[in-house]
């Protein structure tokens, strides 16, 4: 086991499959020479050319259309956004190219492409730098969409997403790329439709993805000592969501509590819950409760930015309540 930094734990997945498959290759704003805005790609342009790993101009939507052209001739392109904002330039081709020629080809072309980089609620980065996306692609057919959350998850998952003969988006919290885990020394890769039981429990289910993994963690800390036992799941696929394991954990515990960085409304908390309603409902001891982000742009003042996302103390008042309404 050695000791990796989530950023180091990405670049490694990227650079074990590049030497793994000659056609996987890198482009992107400042990926080459300068190593990526979050260092993930350093050094790569050293070790595998500047053919292999690609610096772009500034324009989302031309070199992602490249990427998709890419794709299309069998290659394995792996797009790095600046920030996952930024791709909003590029919502056609991931939309109309990436994620719907495979059927609107009848089956002749196959699209096995990344899209990867930061993205969420940083420190102050301001509205335009603060997108949470997830919501935006998920109507989008044809694409497979998911959120690391941990060294360890986010280096499988992503050889795993490159291996993949369809698109993925792959979302990086930007706020996440310090945090430190040990990894196997031994090559492994994840299921990208699987979700995560971070901890058992019987009282509620909390369902979250991302950073707020770690907004949850710090919340059952406390509850666990009010003598609170919830069972926590990280979704990591967002697209396809997990409904089995998640199925498993509401027959157990019977209430729900999801928490998210995505915006109220039409976010991943309301799909989720539309899902659970549709399929569970008789299985539910009281309605599903939702904590997301509120519906404004994101402010660059740090103390009103803090308001606008879900913190601890509001998911440790959620499951007080929602435990509280036990039958």
């Amino acid at each position: 086991m050695a000791e990796t930094l989530f950023f180091n734990a990405l670049r490694e997945a990227i650079d074990e499959e590049m030497a793994r498959d000659s056609s996987v290759f890198l482009l992107g704003e400042d990926v080459g020479h300068y190593g990526g805005s979050y260092k993930v790609t350093k050094d790569l342009c050293k070790k595998y050319g500047d053919l292999r790993v690609l610096d772009t101009p500034i324009a989302e939507n031309s070199f992602t259309g490249i990427a998709v052209g890419a794709a299309m001739t069998g290659l394995r392109p792996i797009i790095e956004g600046m920030n996952m904002g930024f791709l909003l330039l590029a919502f056609n081709q991931i939309s109309n190219n990436a994620g719907m020629l495979r059927y609107t080809s009848g089956g002749n072309f196959k699209i096995p492409m990344v899209i990867r980089g930061p993205g969420g609620v940083g420190k102050q980065l301001g509205a335009e730098h603060s997108q949470r996306l997830e919501a935006y692609f998920l109507a989008v057919p044809g694409l497979k969409i998911v959120a690391c959350s941990t060294p360890y998850n986010a280096k499988g998952l992503l050889k795993a997403a490159i291996r993949d003969d369809n698109p993925v988006l792959f979302f990086e919290h930007v706020l996440l790329y310090n945090l430190k885990e040990n990894l196997p020394e031994k090559e492994y890769v994840l299921p990208l439709d699987k979700a995560e039981v971070v901890r058992r429990g019987k009282d509620v289910t909390i369902i979250t993805y991302s950073r707020m993994r770690y907004h949850v963690t710090q919340a059952v800390e406390t509850l666990e000592k009010q003598g609170y036992n919830p069972e926590v799941i990280d979704l990591i696929s967002l697209k396809p969501l997990d409904f089995d394991t998640i199925a498993a954990s509401v027959r157990k515990t019977h209430r729900v509590v999801i928490v998210e960085e995505c915006m109220r409304t039409g976010g991943i908390g309301a799909e989720l819950t539309a899902s659970i309603n549709d399929s569970l409902f008789d299985e539910l001891d009281a309605p599903v409760l939702r904590l997301s982000s509120q519906d404004i742009p994101t402010p660059y003042n740090g103390n009103l930015e803090r308001l606008t996302i879900v913190q601890p103390e509001q998911i440790i008042e959620a499951v007080q309540k929602m435990v509280a309404l036990r039958v």
